[in-house]
């Protein structure tokens, strides 16, 4: 498969629970029955688009025109799932490592992605921040503010007190990508 660019798959790994999730039960209905709960609770956070297409996936629509009315972020989720279904060598891999240079971006997705209801990251960044937590230093102190990020705290000075010059920094990449993911 050709690399694809770095913010679509940031957003495919971002999202890799819930692409996986739409593959198993379009595949083996019944095997996920929390899916209409997920994009229930998708559509009461404003993802009404892509949950629609996700139902049209569900019933067996595999057309591209699904994508059209899509944002950017939604397309992207769809298109992994509709590529998924004829090849699932194509799925996100639910295991990947980020890379270190991608740090604020993702994480930056992923509170995005929280915030708007995704229960995918926010299993995925729970576990991010335990594996934070358990490092120390900066990065067991950007665990710790983890939530306040996702609940919409803004302020440098809050979220980095205490903070080193390298922990400084990614908290401040975090929030230039949030300001951009927001204005979207």
């Amino acid at each position: 498969m050709a690399a694809l660019p770095e913010k679509t798959e940031q957003i495919r790994q971002a999202h890799a629970g819930l692409i996986h999730r739409v593959v198993i039960a379009c595949q083996n209905p019944g095997q996920v029955p929390d899916l209409e709960t997920i994009l229930k609770q998708a559509e009461d956070n404003g993802w009404l688009d892509l949950a629609h297409a996700i139902r049209q996936i569900l019933k067996g629509r595999r057309d591209a025109a699904l994508l059209k009315p899509l944002d950017e972020e939604d397309r992207v989720i769809a298109d992994s799932i509709l590529r998924g279904l004829q090849d699932p060598n194509t799925l996100p891999d639910l295991n990947a490592q980020p890379d270190p240079a991608q740090a604020a971006p993702a994480l930056a997705a992923m509170i995005h992605a929280v915030g708007r209801g995704d229960i995918a990251a926010l299993q995925m960044l729970a576990a991010m921040a335990q594996q934070m937590l358990q490092s120390g230093g900066d990065m067991a102190r950007l665990s710790g503010v983890m939530n306040p990020l996702v609940k919409g705290e803004r302020e440098p000075e809050k979220l980095t007190k205490g903070m080193g010059p390298q922990g400084e920094k990614l908290v401040l990449d975090i929030l230039a990508e949030l300001k951009r993911l927001e204005t979207h």
